[in-house]
């Protein structure tokens, strides 16, 4: 399980309702040709984001975005990816996964031959060494305090997913075929599946050649040797390391851009589209990959994305025929304007995410009887009937910083994590452990994003009532997500989006010292049980150690979940393919079998 950032737009106050209206059909620059037995038609889809592009590199922690996962999902391959039931699917055009031994656990991953990035150059060994060097934190050398604070060594890769697993390996050989690793795993890694796949939306993302270079080796043979020979990070025994720490800062940070390189080296493909075009914080175009044979085969030519914050935004152009496919936040005017329209499929569901408020483990909220307060002031069933109410009526808080409440285990870990405390404003007990204090709180969410706007306006009311002094530290949609856990602010409001799969979300946002731990919360406690969490394969047991994680999480007064992400999707029906999906890909999921019908 990997979760990225979201900041999907929803529209809080009512709007006058749309005019009845066909949408146009859109045929991109060509009309499209007649498919033969449901093959490639041609034509260009224009599908709507949210946030606006930032990044080549969604693994990165600033990178990973919700948009930046989707195009790098479009445009990358790997072992396999998530269907709509939330089952993995191999992809065996591109690669296979095999189990050597069990007990020991030892798996080999091969790339075919003949997968290439698209500057003609093989995805091959080097690329998988290179990931695994990246996501296992082979480097990493560094110590860190209490808080999370590193105090001597250095974390190399700024990797915003969970180094844990792949870190139960040796450095690996590539085998002899030069499109192969074998990992030996010291113990059972129960993500061994989706290591090299859709932990990374897209897969392999970066290519070893082209870091090699920027980072200022001679090439990728180059950077292998360096990742064989440059020895293993030991905390105990921190050391500088150059030439490993320049590959890494390229890796970190070049790749970031909101408009189209001039170098075509930094937005690579090894997928079925590259980027073509784009207009900072306004649009992006995906073209077909001429070379792509190695998995699921697109219909269309190209994907023109636009990005659109505001849902009634999003709900005119699909109207005016504009766009062809959105994914709005959803709420009941959303829906009602949408299912008006003629010419228009609308799908909804609930999405694998939730709207969250992290308070910072330093600062204002260093004091523990302050986090407390600030929570106990937070009005959760107000947020929850004035954003969700309306669209879900049987919609309530969400009672568990790891389950969603459609979940088996989320009512047991509920009844027995705490948040009972926390069910209801409490502005006396709020006070009571302020003892006088008035302590200024900076907030931090998506000013942009009606939702997020609504709940820190609801949230900043409902805590001066305690004394608390608010500041608004509200970003633009581009620029909020770089900001996290940058010591900006004591407290952020935003949503976590997950995968479906696996466990290793888990520790991605709340081991000590973790990319995507923004926050600074650290629990050896918590951490000793995601060790254990990450190496247990049987699926009850998962549960158990997660309840006990959500326990120890509500404990330290983290901070608070809000609610669960109600879905929703719109396309015109002049493009079929289209099917619902509630994880982090979205309607992106299947983006292949988008077909243009006119």
């Amino acid at each position: 399980m990997r979760f990225v950032r979201t900041s999907r737009a929803v529209g809080v106050a009512a709007v006058a309702a749309l005019a009845l209206s066909a949408c146009a059909a859109n045929t991109g620059t060509e009309t499209p040709q007649e498919s033969v037995e449901g093959e490639a038609t041609g034509g260009n889809v224009r599908v709507v984001e949210v946030n606006a592009f930032s990044s080549f590199n969604a693994s990165s922690s600033e990178g990973n975005v919700d948009i930046n996962g989707v195009i790098a999902y479009a445009t990358h391959s790997g072992f396999n990816y998530i269907n709509n039931d939330l089952e993995v699917v191999d992809n065996e055009d591109f690669g296979s996964i095999e189990v050597l031994s069990e007990d020991p656990l030892s798996v080999k991953y091969t790339i075919n031959e003949g997968v290439s990035w698209s500057d003609g150059e093989p995805v091959d060994g080097g690329d998988l060494l290179l990931q695994w060097a990246i996501e296992s934190g082979y480097f990493n050398d560094a110590t860190t305090d209490d808080a999370g604070e590193v105090v001597s060594g250095a974390t190399y890769f700024d990797y915003s997913g969970d180094t844990a697993g792949l870190a139960l390996t040796e450095l690996p050989e590539i085998g002899d075929d030069g499109r192969s690793i074998t990992l030996n795993y010291s113990k059972p890694f129960a993500d061994y599946q989706i290591a090299f796949g859709v932990m990374n939306e897209g897969g392999l993302d970066t290519p070893a050649h082209v870091l090699a270079e920027k980072g200022g080796l001679a090439d990728e043979d180059a950077l292998i040797e360096l990742i064989r020979t440059e020895p293993a990070g030991d905390p105990a025994s921190p050391v500088e390391r150059p030439e490993v720490q320049a590959i890494a800062d390229f890796w970190n940070t070049g790749f970031d851009t909101k408009s189209l390189p001039t170098d075509p080296s930094l937005f690579l493909s090894n997928g079925p589209f590259i980027a073509s075009a784009m207009t900072p914080d306004q649009s992006m175009t995906l073209t077909r990959n001429e070379d792509y044979d190695w998995g699921p085969m697109p219909k269309v030519d190209e994907i023109t994305v636009r990005y659109i914050g505001e849902a009634p935004a999003q709900v005119q152009a699909l109207q005016n025929g504009e766009v062809d496919i959105i994914a709005p936040q959803a709420s009941a005017d959303t829906a009602e304007q949408l299912e008006a329209l003629e010419g228009v499929t609308v799908v909804r569901g609930n999405e694998l995410s939730y709207d969250h408020l992290d308070l910072n483990f330093s600062g204002v909220f260093e004091d523990e009887a302050v986090r407390e307060a600030f929570m106990k002031t937070v009005p959760r069933q107000q947020l929850v009937d004035s954003i969700i109410k309306k669209l879900n009526p049987d919609a309530e808080p969400l009672d568990s910083q790891i389950f969603l409440a459609d979940q088996a285990p989320y009512e047991e870990s509920a009844a027995n994590n705490g948040s009972e405390a926390f069910g209801e404003v409490d502005i006396e007990g709020a006070k009571g452990l302020l003892a006088g204090a008035t302590p200024e709180v900076r907030i931090m969410y998506n000013r942009d994003n009606p939702n997020r706007l609504n709940s820190y306006t609801l949230i900043a009311e409902s805590a001066s009532q305690a004394g608390f002094k608010i500041v608004d530290g509200g970003l633009g949609a581009s620029d909020w997500g770089a900001a996290l856990g940058n010591g900006t602010y004591d407290a952020a409001i935003f949503g976590w989006i997950n995968t479906g799969v696996g466990v290793s979300g888990v520790p991605q946002i709340f081991r000590t010292g973790t990319g995507s731990n923004f926050n600074g919360f650290s629990s050896p406690e918590a951490d000793e049980l995601m060790d254990q969490l990450i190496v247990e394969t049987d699926p009850d047991k998962q549960d158990e150690l997660q309840i006990q994680i959500d326990k120890l999480i509500w404990d330290s007064k983290y901070g608070l979940p809000l609610y669960q992400v109600p879905g929703m999707n719109a396309h015109s029906d002049a493009i079929t393919g289209v099917e619902y999906m509630p994880n982090l890909t979205g309607v992106w999921w299947n983006f292949w079998d988008w077909q243009i019908t006119q």
